[in-house]
């Protein structure tokens, strides 16, 4: 797997530019990378998207396969280091714990111990920053971390009118 992709990437696809309805044509193009394992994403995220009460849930509860384990040994040690160097931070209490509570770090440990890119619409902000942010996390630790529209230009996504 080459690229794993945070819940919010999907649930900003299907709440605007790549809704289900309007834009087919992304969702099985997800599909396509999926099946050929260039991108998929983590268990966790997984089941946080099918929580949903939408087509999203539903087209993820469709697609298992693309949402790997991550209660791997070596994504738990990964896991535990993000933990420690998040806790050791003076990141506000309550966005630190909300971070710490989803599956964003075990999407970054996921993405360390495999060498993929995190695929997330958050945005790298100042070190001086009291959120955590994924980016942020993700340049601690060493991961490449881009957004939805760099996705698609590596990998050379195309949609075209039928």
């Amino acid at each position: 797997m080459i690229y794993l992709l945070d819940a919010n990437t999907y649930i900003e696809a299907k709440n605007s530019y790549y809704d289900m309805e309007f834009c087919p044509a992304y969702w099985q193009w997800l599909d396509k990378q999926f099946a050929a394992g260039i991108a998929g994403s983590i268990d966790m995220i997984g089941r946080e998207l099918k929580e949903g009460n939408d087509a999203l849930a539903d087209w993820v509860k469709a697609r298992g396969v693309q949402f790997i384990a991550n209660d791997d040994d070596a994504t738990q040690t990964a896991y535990i280091a993000i933990i420690y160097y998040v806790m050791a931070q003076s990141f506000n209490p309550g966005n630190r714990d909300k971070f710490l509570e989803k599956a964003d770090p075990w999407l970054i440990a996921k993405a360390m111990v495999t060498g993929a890119v995190v695929v997330t619409h958050e945005s790298l902000v100042s070190d001086t920053t009291k959120k955590v942010k994924v980016p942020n996390i993700c340049k601690q630790f060493g991961v490449s971390c881009i957004n939805t529209f760099d996705f698609l230009r590596a990998t050379k996504a195309k949609f075209g009118l039928i």
